[in-house]
C-alpha cells in the first residue's frame, strides 16, 4: 500500500468515525415536551390524558438529558465538525432550538410535573429553564439573523422556514412567563417577569416578521427546495401559534399584576390578534399539508427536519386551547382536540423514524452537503 493510499484511508476512516450531533437534535425535546403542555392545556380532559402528559414529560426530560449528553460528548469528541454548526447557512438556524427545548422543559415540568416532584421543586425548575432559556434566545434572535440574513445577505431562493427557528425563542419565553407569573406570589417578581414577557413577545413579532415575508415571496416562486427540508415550512406555524398562545395566557394573568384599564387593553388585543392570526395559522397548515403531501408523492427523505411536524402542531393547539379558555367557543375545543390527535400521530411516526436512524447510525454521520 503506497503512502499516499495510506493516509486517503486513514482520513477516510476520520470521516466515518467523526460524530455529528448539530444543535436541531434539541428539536427532539421540544417536539417531545410539547405534548405533555398541549395535553394539560386541552379543554376536554378525559381520563387518563393526565397520565398520557406525565408520560411525556418524563420522556421530554430523558430526551433533554441524552441530547445534552451527547453534544458535550460530540464537541470534546470533534470540536471542529461541532463548531462548524455556528458557520452553516442552514444548521446555524437551529441553534434556536437550544432555549425553546429549555423553556418547554421548564413549562412542562411546572404545569405536569409538579404533581410528581412537588410546587416548590417544579417552580424552581421552571424559573431557572425561563432565565437561561430567555436569556438564550435573546443572543438566538439577535446574533444569528444578523450574521447569516443581514450580513451574509442571502436571496430569497434561499430562503427555509429554519429561518425562524432562532427567532421564535423570545415568543416561547413570553408564553412561559406568562405560565410562571401564575405561580409567583405578588411582588417586583412577578410584575418583572409580565414585563419581560411582554417585551419578548414584540422582540419576537418584530424579528419574525420580515422572515415570513421572505419565505411566502420564496413560496410563491414555486421552488420549495430540497425535499429533505420541506418539514421546515410547518415552522412558520410555529411563531404563529405560539404568539397566539402567548397573547391569550399574559392577558389571562395581566390583572394580577397591572392596573385594570391596561388589562383590559391587553384582553382586547389578544382577542382581536389570536383571532387573526388563529385564522392565518388554520390557512398555513392546509398550505404546509398541501406540500406535504405533494413532496411526499415524489419522494421525501426522512431526515431531523421532520421534528418540524410536531412543536410547530403543539403551538397550535395551545393557540386553539387559549382562545377556548379566554372564548369558550366551541369551534376552538374541536380544533384543539383535532390538533393534539394529528400531534400525537406525528410525534409517533418521526419518533419511530428518529429511533431507527439512530440505531443504525444514518442519523450521526456527517452529512454530504445539499441544497437548501
Amino acid at each position: 500500500m503506497t503512502t499516499t493510499t495510506l493516509l486517503r484511508s486513514r482520513t477516510d476512516v476520520s470521516v466515518r468515525q467523526a460524530t455529528y450531533l448539530p444543535p436541531n437534535w434539541f428539536a427532539a425535546v421540544m417536539g417531545t415536551g410539547i405534548i405533555a403542555i398541549a395535553a394539560h392545556s386541552l379543554p376536554w380532559q378525559p381520563a387518563g390524558l393526565r397520565v398520557v402528559a406525565t408520560g411525556f414529560w418524563l420522556l421530554a426530560c430523558a430526551v433533554f438529558i441524552g441530547v445534552v449528553a451527547a453534544t458535550i460528548r460530540h464537541w470534546v469528541r470533534d470540536p471542529q465538525v461541532a463548531r462548524g454548526h455556528h458557520g452553516h447557512r442552514v444548521v446555524a438556524h437551529f441553534y434556536g432550538a437550544v432555549p425553546m427545548a429549555v423553556m418547554t422543559v421548564g413549562t412542562s415540568t411546572m404545569v405536569v410535573g409538579a404533581a410528581i416532584i412537588g410546587r416548590e421543586a417544579a417552580l424552581g425548575v421552571d424559573v431557572v429553564c425561563w432565565i437561561v432559556g430567555t436569556l438564550g434566545g435573546v443572543v438566538t434572535a439577535l446574533v444569528i439573523p444578523y450574521r447569516h440574513l443581514i450580513a451574509a445577505r442571502p436571496g430569497v431562493g434561499e430562503a427555509f422556514g429554519g429561518w425562524l427557528m432562532p427567532v421564535v425563542p423570545p415568543m416561547v419565553s413570553a408564553s412561559a412567563a406568562a405560565v410562571l407569573v401564575g405561580q409567583l406570589d405578588a411582588g417586583w417578581a412577578r410584575d418583572l417577569v409580565v414585563g419581560i414577557g411582554c417585551a419578548m413577545f414584540a422582540l419576537a413579532l418584530l424579528a419574525a416578521t420580515p422572515i415570513m415575508v421572505a419565505l411566502v415571496a420564496r413560496l410563491r416562486t414555486g421552488d420549495l427546495g430540497a425535499a429533505n427540508m420541506m418539514p421546515t415550512w410547518w415552522i412558520v406555524l410555529g411563531p404563529l401559534g405560539q404568539s397566539v398562545t402567548a397573547a391569550c395566557l399574559l392577558a389571562h394573568v395581566a390583572p394580577q399584576v397591572v392596573s385594570t384599564p391596561i388589562a383590559a387593553a391587553m384582553h382586547d388585543f389578544s382577542l382581536t390578534y389570536g383571532l387573526v392570526v388563529w385564522v392565518a395559522a388554520t390557512f398555513w397548515i392546509g398550505i404546509a399539508a398541501r406540500l406535504t403531501v405533494r413532496t411526499t408523492r415524489t419522494g421525501m427523505p426522512f431526515a431531523m427536519t421532520w421534528w418540524s411536524f410536531t412543536f410547530p402542531v403543539g403551538t397550535y393547539v395551545t393557540a386553539s386551547s387559549a382562545l377556548a379558555l379566554t372564548l369558550g367557543w366551541r369551534v376552538f375545543q374541536v380544533a384543539a382536540v383535532a390538533g393534539f390527535v394529528i400531534l400525537v400521530t406525528a410525534w409517533t411516526v418521526v419518533a419511530a423514524r428518529t429511533v431507527r436512524g439512530m440505531a443504525s447510525g444514518e442519523l450521526l454521520r456527517v452529512p454530504v452537503p445539499v441544497p437548501v
